[in-house]
């Protein structure tokens, strides 16, 4: 069995990508996410991955392209207004269907903001922040071990759908220490062949061209159909969720991240106190849970999202649910985490508010 070792979020990332084989890692120091350079610049570099602190953001995703490119897993990692200069060569390599891993650790905005903690990012993550029509696949830890245990899995997913990963995590998780363990892994487990690889031409094969430029519409509308098709696959097998406690659940929460692990605390003391709460916590945020809540939501007499933002995933929430239950949100802004208390609050507000209207019914 591995051994247990206390590290921080961020620096169990980079050793997990190490485990992972990732072969290359290209980044630029940020606020709350530097160690993972700083760690792999150390022990990366003594196991053998070219790592490099480059220029600028712009620098770090161009040449993940062209590592991608090669058929390497490599991988890099910001905060908020660096993972905003990367937006257009993220269009790129998903245009060009490559895969690889970005893994960005929020701080509070919008613009250079604070270097707490937040969730403001969903939007830029789920829905495509840089041009066209495309979509990064999102996982959302919520601990320090998923901060590992996700980088696995992000390689094997990026490498299975030919697509960029994002790990979409937030300042607390990676200041954080906790117990990790890191699993046995083998990197060539997945068996994949990357025939499309540009790694030299052999004379048993037509020479591989990658690019994302399409001049002719109707190759690129083929392109752009080529897309859909792939993400409408992920939607259909990819979808990942915990719930707790939803079985009686007549009110719901619904938080990834941080703010679910608040959430689920808030869970327990609201049964304390006589509520029937429950938590559905996505744990991939494209593709998202919308299947499971829209069932849960036909039981439910009241939905609550827990946000570290002024409301992004409620409106995949509010889509899913389709009007069976009324949906709020809590939220805090500017790097300020709620607490637990706030949340059960709010809860005990949304509850008796909803009795007192059904008193008025009758």
């Amino acid at each position: 069995m591995s051994e247990v070792q206390l590290m921080k979020g961020n620096e169990a990332l980079a050793e997990a990508a190490i485990r992972a084989g990732c072969a290359g890692y290209f980044g630029y120091p940020i606020t709350p996410q530097s160690e993972v350079l700083e760690y792999l610049a150390e022990e990366g570099r003594k196991r053998g991955m070219v790592v490099l602190q480059v220029e600028s953001e712009l620098a770090a995703i161009n040449m993940v392209y062209g590592a991608a490119g090669a058929g390497k897993r490599v991988m890099t990692s910001s905060s908020s207004p660096g993972i905003s200069l990367m937006q257009e060569g993220l269009s790129y390599i998903a245009s060009a269907e490559l895969p690889c891993l970005v893994v960005n650790v929020n701080r509070g905005g919008p613009g250079l903001g604070t270097i707490q903690p937040s969730q403001g990012d969903y939007f830029q993550a789920t829905k495509g922040g840089g041009h066209g029509d495309y979509h990064l696949i999102v996982l959302a830890p919520s601990s320090v071990q998923e901060m590992a245990d996700f980088v696995y899995d992000g390689f094997e997913l990026a490498d299975k759908y030919r697509n960029p990963v994002m790990i979409l995590a937030d300042g607390a998780l990676g200041q954080m220490m906790e117990k990790v363990t890191f699993r046995e892994y083998d990197p060539a487990s997945s068996g994949i062949a990357k025939d499309w690889a540009t790694v030299g031409k052999p004379s048993t094969r037509e020479r591989n061209i990658i690019t994302s430029l399409h001049i002719q519409s109707e190759r690129m509308e083929q392109i752009n159909l080529r897309l859909q098709a792939k993400y409408r696959k992920i939607r259909e097998d990819e979808v990942r969720y915990q719930m707790v406690q939803v079985e009686d659940a007549e009110v719901l929460l619904v938080a990834y991240g941080l703010a679910a692990r608040i959430s689920h605390r808030a869970v327990e003391l609201a049964r304390h106190r006589g509520i029937a709460a429950g938590l559905l916590r996505p744990m991939t945020l494209f593709p998202y849970p919308s299947a499971i809540l829209h069932q849960l939501s036909k039981q439910l007499d009241q939905v609550l999202v827990v946000e570290m933002n002024s409301g992004q995933m409620i409106e995949d929430v509010r889509l899913a649910v389709e009007g069976n239950a009324p949906v709020e949100f809590y939220g805090r802004m500017g790097g300020i985490i709620p607490s637990t208390e706030e949340v059960v609050e709010k809860i005990v507000s949304m509850v008796n508010s909803r009795k007192q209207v059904e008193e008025s019914h009758v």
